[in-house]
């Protein structure tokens, strides 16, 4: 393969690698279900102590709110927040967007790509982001097992710079419903996509060599 040929693969397959991981974020964040699933399996009606009518109602204001590209503030229906509360959701929301722009830019350009490399019947970019997209879940889900605590509390030191992420029941009871648990579940939730996402490709690059 011609030197830039490689480069243009090798550029493919990272932009096609990070749309995935972009769409299983997103798409996680969206799946309501597996809230749902979770208020009864993580028995967090009874720990809040909040109905599961009134807990539903206040996750689905959130996920409204992180959904969201505009400025609209965050109230919860039934729910106290403090400041420092209301400016770590802000800043959740932001890294939301970013993965949502991430998304909605990588799969324009992915697909220009795809074409591109379709018609010239070039698909070396497939076997490069199936290794790209196996190889993250594969590290960050190694970290998960052996310490999912370790690895929540390093991703809020990366992630933000002051400790807002750390609530007080008392005022930003919020928390009381949003148990560490279900996160874990968000994040197997996200590495399973993207390994989906790899198999895909994978097999899309067999199915295309073929």
């Amino acid at each position: 393969m011609k030197k830039e040929n490689l480069v243009f693969h090798t550029v493919l397959a990272l932009v096609l690698t990070l749309t995935i991981i972009s769409l299983s974020v997103v798409f996680t964040l969206a799946f309501r279900p597996l809230y749902y699933l979770d208020i009864s399996a993580l028995g967090i009606a009874e720990q809040s102590g909040y109905p599961e009518e009134e807990i539903r109602e206040n996750y689905d204001v959130l996920i409204d709110y992180n959904m969201s590209l505009g400025s609209d503030r965050l109230e919860f229906p039934t729910l106290a927040m403090s400041e420092p509360g209301r400016i770590h959701f802000e800043e959740v929301r932001a890294i939301f967007n970013i993965f949502k722009y991430m998304a909605i830019a990588g799969a324009a350009l992915s697909m220009a790509g795809i074409v591109f490399s379709a018609r010239r019947k070039e698909f070396r970019y497939l076997k490069l982001s199936s290794i790209l997209t196996v190889a993250l879940p594969a590290l960050l889900g190694l970290l998960v097992a052996i310490n999912w605590d370790w690895a929540f509390v390093a991703f809020h030191h990366l992630a933000f710079n002051n400790d807002y992420w750390i609530f007080d029941p008392a005022t930003d009871p919020v928390i009381t419903i949003l148990p560490d648990t279900f996160f874990m579940h968000c994040a197997l939730m996200i590495l399973g996509c993207v390994a989906l996402g790899s198999v895909l490709c994978a097999l899309i690059y067999r199915k295309c060599r073929k």
